[in-house]
């Protein structure tokens, strides 16, 4: 690996030496590389839990750390550092609540300001065990594969379980010799080899509440609940009545040209529908990034209503019944 190449790295050299006998002399120049400061990092206190100065990763293993991921706004709940605590203290943590709220986002935050790669494993899609753990390719037991979960295993980083509360229950049994004392899993699928847990391994698993309008969600196992040590609950940041400042003004922030007036309805309709979404009335709440959307096409010249077709409408639903109820919602309170 050609060091001088690497972006937003320092090469600082630390020793120079020569060892000489009668045959040949050795040059040795040891070196660090000097991780370059997060961005963000100043606006998160992280480094006390998961200083990113002590993880090591190889280079391929180092293209899965997110890259340019933006802040995530919150309400003083400080959700950054606390996955990273947990993390530090517990290895892994749990975070639950609606689509939209950020749960994502904030573990790519994380990983990126923690210098940690991703393993990323959508549990509500329909992934094979070999996918997951690993299989022998072609012919005989020459050729053998590790899955994602082997290979975060093996090398470190973030196992980030997204819907977990869908995950078959043959995964979790399997996960649950690696999450507690033991730290170990064992391949079946390789003659029963035994996979010891990295020891800058981490998890993080996420899911929706459980509820009659995510199909297919269930009350995660009891066990592996038993070895998620902390829970954080996420929300949106303007639902109902509640308005937040800080969404209003990152419409604003992120467009180009949208008036404040434009911005408060934006936010206020998101927080209409989120509320009717959390009390089963519709089938998705808007994200910030939603609502941003529906922004951007408003600065850039469509009515308010012509870019709420394009993108919120059509966003919540295909019924035509329920996009009309959120048509309704939208015209009274923009009052178009």
């Amino acid at each position: 690996m050609n060091i001088k190449n690497l972006p937003d790295q320092r090469m600082k050299e630390v020793t120079n030496s020569k060892i000489h006998d009668e045959n040949f002399t050795l040059n040795i120049h040891v070196s660090t590389l000097k991780k370059s400061t997060h961005a963000l990092s100043k606006n998160y206190d992280i480094k006390k839990y998961l200083d990113p100065e002590k993880f090591s990763f190889s280079p391929e293993i180092s293209e899965l750390i997110p890259r340019d991921t933006p802040p995530y706004l919150d309400n003083g709940e400080k959700y950054v550092e606390r996955i990273a605590r947990a993390l530090s203290f517990f290895k892994q943590c749990a975070l639950i609540g609606p689509s939209g709220t950020g749960k994502t986002h904030i573990v790519y935050l994380v990983a990126e300001l923690a210098g940690l790669p991703i393993w990323e494993i959508n549990c509500g899609l329909q992934t094979s065990v070999f996918d997951l753990f690993g299989r022998y390719v072609g012919l005989g037991k020459e050729n053998w594969i590790d899955g994602l979960i082997t290979s975060w295993s093996r090398y470190g980083g973030i196992l980030y379980l997204d819907e977990a509360n869908m995950m078959k229950q043959d995964i979790a049994t399997r996960l649950n010799p690696i999450l507690d004392q033991r730290g170990h899993m064992v391949l079946t699928e390789k003659d029963n080899e035994i996979i010891q847990r990295h020891k800058d391994a981490f998890l993080i698993i996420s899911m929706n509440p459980v509820s009659s309008e995510f199909a297919g969600t269930k009350p995660i196992n009891a066990a592996m609940r038993r070895r998620m040590s902390v829970w954080l609950n996420f929300d949106y940041m303007s639902v109902g009545s509640k308005i937040d400042e800080k969404e209003i003004d990152l419409l604003i922030r992120k467009t180009n040209g949208l008036s404040r007036q434009d911005a408060e309805i934006i936010v206020r309709v998101g927080a209409d529908l989120r509320k009717q979404y959390k009390s089963g009335d519709l089938p998705y709440g808007p994200s910030v990034g939603d609502l941003l959307n529906w922004a951007l096409l408003i600065s850039d010249g469509a009515s308010l209503k012509d870019a709420a077709e394009e993108t919120i409408i059509s966003l919540t639903s295909d019924d035509i019944e329920v996009q009309g109820m959120v048509r309704k919602i939208i015209c009274k309170i923009a009052g178009i």
